[in-house]
């Protein structure tokens, strides 16, 4: 899907990717010859029921997966050319990822979860620490940094999981079904956060199989039996808590 007129240089494209798996002896296709550009500062939802290959296109975008066919291209790098550890590199420093289940580790504080991607980029320790605080304070969560994820409420795990994906200045934001293990209340908080994060500047990819969610996006990639159907362009995404 080829982007037109003057938009800013791709943070992430795939070009002509497929992706199939082997489940019970049988081939199954997550992904035929997917074309997709994210440009600088977008935010871009995908949506699709189960089973439509938006988690599959997810993991490509973040280099947990490689693609059968065609390239996945992250920060002007092709990750089907890097080795193992430089497509790691390439998830720590590139990429931050924001699951459902928060993925915390539970007996860390909430700064140490925070600080803890810095670690591989080779941060000392001081430096892990500011930063690491400065996050949590941009998610409202400056008087929680000593806390243990038990100590926090949902909502608060999931800011903790957004400030740790924000800590090495990642290129893109991905977020997999980010409201999907809080009530709804707690979700439009957490979409509201989003939709600051992508107003300061951030480039976010969402993963989403609600149209509430999906229309905090500018555009929504509709996706089914593993192609793009169609992309659709907001021209009124709803703003913070509309989820």
């Amino acid at each position: 899907m080829a982007e037109t007129g003057h938009t800013p240089e791709p943070v992430v494209a795939l070009d002509g990717v497929s992706k199939t798996y082997e489940l019970g002896g049988e081939t199954v296709e997550a992904l035929a010859d997917v074309s997709l550009s994210l440009p600088e500062g977008s935010y871009t939802a995908v949506m699709g029921p189960s089973g439509s290959g938006k988690s599959t296109l997810l993991n490509l975008v973040g280099g947990l997966d490689t693609p059968g066919d065609g390239s996945v291209t992250v920060g002007g790098r092709e990750l089907g050319g890097l080795s193992e550890r430089e497509r790691a590199a390439v998830r720590g420093g590139e990429v931050g990822f924001v699951f459902q289940t928060f993925n915390l580790m539970p007996r860390l504080t909430a700064v140490e979860n925070v600080a803890l991607p810095l670690v591989f980029q080779g941060w000392s320790r001081d430096e892990r620490r500011a930063r690491a605080e400065e996050r949590l304070a941009d998610v409202g969560l400056g008087d929680r940094l000593n806390h243990q994820p038990t100590e926090l409420s949902g909502g608060q795990r999931q800011r903790v999981a957004i400030a740790r994906a924000l800590a090495p200045s990642p290129a893109v934001l991905l977020a997999d079904e980010p409201t999907g293990n809080v009530d709804t209340d707690t979700g439009a908080q957490v979409m509201g956060l989003l939709d600051d994060l992508h107003a300061a500047g951030n480039t976010v990819l969402l993963v989403t199989h609600e149209r509430r969610i999906a229309e905090h996006a500018g555009r929504v990639v509709h996706v089914r039996d593993g192609v793009v159907e169609r992309i659709e362009d907001l021209d009124d995404p709803t703003p913070g808590g509309g989820a």
